[in-house]
Parts: C-alpha cells; sequence; structure tokens
C-alpha cells in the first residue's frame, strides 16, 4: 500500500485524502494516488494536486472511485451537524477542508492554511445507553460502537452549544495517525476558509482556484461520500 506520508511537502492533500477515503469506501479495485492526480490534471481540476474546489472533488470521486458523493454546504454546524453525524455512524467517510495548524489540527488563519482531512468516526458523549443496535466495547466499558449493517436508532445528539461531546475521528496526509478532533473546531476551521495563501501566490507555482475564489471552492463545504449502492 502506498504511504500517504510519502509527501509530506506537496501540494496534493487533499487528492490524499480521498484516496484514503476510497479505502474506507470498500470499492471494487483500487485507486493508486498516481491515478487521482491524473485525472484531476486531465479534467483541469487541479495543476500539480492542489484542490481548491469540494465540487471538482465531488465529480472526481464520483469518476474514480465510483461512489455517491453530496456536497455539503453551509458548514458542517446548524441543521447540517445531525446529517454529518449520522453520515459517519452509518460508518461513511466524510472530507473536510479545514486550516491546519503546526500539530495538523484545526485552526483559523482565513484559508492561509488550508488543507483536507478524512474523518471515519465519531466520539460523542451521550446521556444514555444507546438504543438497539449497538454493541458494548469488550475493553472500554461505557464505550458502544453500532453494530455493522444492523438497523439502529441514531442515538440522541447532544446540543451544538455543549463543549467537548462531540469529537471527530480525522486523519490527514502529512501523518498515518487518526486523530480526535473537537467538532466545534473543525467546523469553526471550516467556516472561514476566504483567503488564497500569500505564501502561495508568490511561490512561483501554478494553482487552480475556482471562480470566487478560496472562499467560493471551500469555505463552509464538505463531502459525504457513501458506496454507490447505498441507499439511506
Amino acid at each position: 500500500m502506498e504511504r500517504a506520508t510519502e509527501w509530506p511537502f506537496s501540494p496534493r492533500c487533499g487528492l490524499v485524502a480521498l484516496w484514503m477515503a476510497g479505502a474506507l469506501l470498500s470499492t471494487p479495485g483500487s485507486v493508486s494516488l498516481e491515478r487521482l492526480v491524473q485525472v484531476a490534471v486531465e479534467r483541469g481540476y487541479t495543476a500539480q494536486g492542489e484542490m481548491f474546489s469540494v465540487a471538482d472533488m465531488a465529480k472526481l470521486a464520483q469518476e474514480t472511485l465510483g461512489c455517491q458523493a453530496e456536497l455539503l454546504c453551509g458548514g458542517l454546524g446548524g441543521p447540517n451537524r445531525d446529517r454529518v453525524l449520522q453520515h459517519l455512524i452509518s460508518g461513511h467517510p466524510l472530507l473536510i477542508p479545514y486550516d491546519e495548524d503546526f500539530n495538523h489540527e484545526p485552526c483559523q488563519k482565513k484559508g492561509h492554511k488550508a488543507h483536507w482531512a478524512v474523518s471515519a468516526g465519531v466520539l460523542m458523549g451521550v446521556q444514555r445507553v444507546p438504543s438497539p443496535g449497538y454493541i458494548e466495547d469488550s475493553e472500554l466499558p461505557g464505550l458502544f460502537h453500532p453494530v455493522p449493517d444492523a438497523c439502529h436508532q441514531p442515538p440522541s445528539f447532544p446540543e451544538e452549544s455543549s463543549p467537548g461531546a462531540v469529537f471527530l475521528l480525522s486523519k490527514q496526509g502529512k501523518s498515518w495517525h487518526y486523530q480526535l478532533w473537537d467538532y466545534s473546531q473543525v467546523r469553526d476551521s471550516n467556516l472561514q476558509l476566504t483567503d488564497f495563501s500569500p505564501a502561495r501566490a508568490t511561490d512561483g507555482r501554478v494553482y487552480v482556484v475556482p471562480a470566487g475564489g478560496v472562499q467560493a471552492g471551500l469555505c463552509g463545504q464538505a463531502l459525504l461520500l457513501r458506496p454507490q449502492k447505498w441507499s439511506h
């Protein structure tokens, strides 16, 4: 298997995240990272691997991975929050653009550190034991997992104003390890992607940025990925 850590300083972070999401989707066959880059360049989505458009990422995912790709607009909060949490509980990956801090976690740099991550799960603090369809962890009492392919009702989600109650299990292309990120930090970072990095603007490279810039292509947007034959 190719390792995402082979490209720590390249602009391919979005395509690396999509490649990792493809493995989580369990789609037939495997698509290499180089193939994703090739198709993205051929379609005009990127010049060298950068992705500044969630809409283009959706089209690329559908073509190369043969999956469903739902573009989520309006941020990760409000009415979208329950949709995102239920999507992750169902076992499907989420692609999120955000600003990356020195430790890879979300921060707020107005898009100057725009990066991509894939979320593969969610950790939530709930008041009651979940309804049927969940099983308690064999090693950690009080931790419950959804039973794969079983009918289960979603738990009662914590209020959006509850600090530290929801965490996303996330990974990005500069590290091979998952991290737990506070949902509100991810939401806030995703919602303030407005500007193209001055450092990138003067580095002598060519980038593909959509009409309307970073704000139009990334701000408040994410991608819900599902297997092609999945039905709600």
